[in-house]
């Protein structure tokens, strides 16, 4: 029920990756995220890792049915003195565009972060998780159903 919406972002991101050393997204080229997306009982749970992102810099869209993650993370504020040894931390902007099923409850999404862990729980709607239909079971005769009887009509 989960899809990407863009199949060269991969692409593009190792293309990145391999031509520097830091990956530095901006706000009009965002560099990916990492996901997992599960299934358990009636909900999908999406989990993004953020690791150093603050919770303040971490915007969760829903756009009819397009699930948009964006968040920045920024570099330490160490002062002036400070010297930059080395830097491989990815910095700058990162998102992330998930295309959301018409079976899912796109008003009831709870967001959580914990431990650079975006988590996010989307529930099924209730028309789309399995029911049971009854059988309905005539005990007498095989009746035929006249135009304009009802079901009550034939039971009774």
């Amino acid at each position: 029920m989960l899809v990407r919406t863009d199949p060269f972002q991969e692409v593009d991101r190792l293309a990145r990756q391999l031509l520097s050393d830091r990956q530095a997204g901006t706000w009009s080229r965002p560099v990916a995220m990492p996901l997992d997306a599960y299934r358990t009982g009636d909900e999908y749970i999406v989990a993004f890792d953020l690791p150093g992102v603050a919770p303040e810099s971490i915007d969760v869209d829903v756009e009819r049915n397009v699930l948009t993650v964006k968040a920045e993370r920024r570099p330490l504020d160490l002062g002036k003195d400070a010297q930059l040894q080395a830097s491989e931390r990815p910095l700058g902007v990162f998102s992330r565009q998930l295309i959301l099923s018409d079976m899912l409850d796109t008003e009831r999404i709870q967001a959580g972060y914990d431990n650079g862990v975006l988590v996010l729980r989307i529930p099924v709607l209730e028309k789309a998780k399995p029911r049971k239909v009854e059988i309905a079971v005539n005990a007498g005769e095989p009746t035929a159903i006249r135009p304009g009887q009802s079901a009550t009509a034939i039971n009774a």
